[in-house]
Protein backbone atom coordinates (compact mmCIF):
# COMPACT_ATOMS: atom_id res chain seq x y z
CA UNK A 1 0.00 0.00 0.00
CA UNK A 2 1.43 3.68 -0.95
CA UNK A 3 1.90 6.41 1.13
CA UNK A 4 -1.05 7.97 -1.14
CA UNK A 5 -3.46 5.24 -0.65
CA UNK A 6 -2.98 5.32 3.00
CA UNK A 7 -3.38 9.00 3.17
CA UNK A 8 -6.94 8.33 1.34
CA UNK A 9 -7.73 5.65 3.48
CA UNK A 10 -7.23 7.89 6.24
CA UNK A 11 -9.34 10.38 4.95
CA UNK A 12 -12.05 8.06 4.48
CA UNK A 13 -12.02 6.91 8.07
CA UNK A 14 -12.06 10.49 9.18
CA UNK A 15 -15.11 11.11 6.70
CA UNK A 16 -17.24 8.33 7.94
CA UNK A 17 -15.89 9.79 11.71
CA UNK A 18 -17.44 13.03 10.82
CA UNK A 19 -20.89 11.11 9.82
CA UNK A 20 -21.56 9.44 12.95
CA UNK A 21 -20.36 12.93 14.98
CA UNK A 22 -23.09 14.28 17.24
CA UNK A 23 -21.08 17.52 18.01
CA UNK A 24 -20.79 19.74 15.86
CA UNK A 25 -17.42 20.99 16.55
CA UNK A 26 -16.46 17.10 16.38
CA UNK A 27 -18.10 16.73 13.34
CA UNK A 28 -16.24 20.04 11.78
CA UNK A 29 -12.80 18.86 13.42
CA UNK A 30 -13.28 15.25 11.55
CA UNK A 31 -14.23 16.95 8.51
CA UNK A 32 -10.77 19.31 8.51
CA UNK A 33 -8.65 16.75 9.27
CA UNK A 34 -9.87 14.50 6.42
CA UNK A 35 -9.31 17.82 4.06
CA UNK A 36 -5.77 17.85 5.30
CA UNK A 37 -5.07 14.16 4.73
CA UNK A 38 -6.74 14.53 1.05
CA UNK A 39 -4.15 17.34 0.19
CA UNK A 40 -1.29 15.43 1.88
CA UNK A 41 -2.69 12.38 -0.89
CA UNK A 42 -2.20 14.98 -3.38
CA UNK A 43 0.75 16.07 -2.22
CA UNK A 44 2.18 12.43 -2.31
CA UNK A 45 0.67 11.79 -5.45
CA UNK A 46 2.06 14.91 -7.18
CA UNK A 47 5.50 13.67 -5.46
CA UNK A 48 5.41 10.53 -6.84
CA UNK A 49 4.67 11.73 -10.68
CA UNK A 50 7.41 13.98 -10.57
CA UNK A 51 10.03 11.67 -9.24
CA UNK A 52 8.85 9.07 -11.81
CA UNK A 53 9.33 12.03 -14.54
CA UNK A 54 12.83 12.70 -13.36
CA UNK A 55 13.68 9.13 -13.47
CA UNK A 56 12.26 8.85 -16.90
CA UNK A 57 14.70 11.87 -18.05
CA UNK A 58 18.18 10.43 -16.56
CA UNK A 59 17.09 6.97 -18.26
CA UNK A 60 17.02 8.75 -21.41
CA UNK A 61 19.96 10.47 -21.02
CA UNK A 62 18.59 14.28 -21.32
CA UNK A 63 19.88 16.70 -19.47
CA UNK A 64 19.04 18.44 -15.94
Amino acid sequence: MSNVEIYRANAAAQRAAAANATLPNRKAMHERSAESWEAMAANAADTMARASVNEAAKAAGAPR
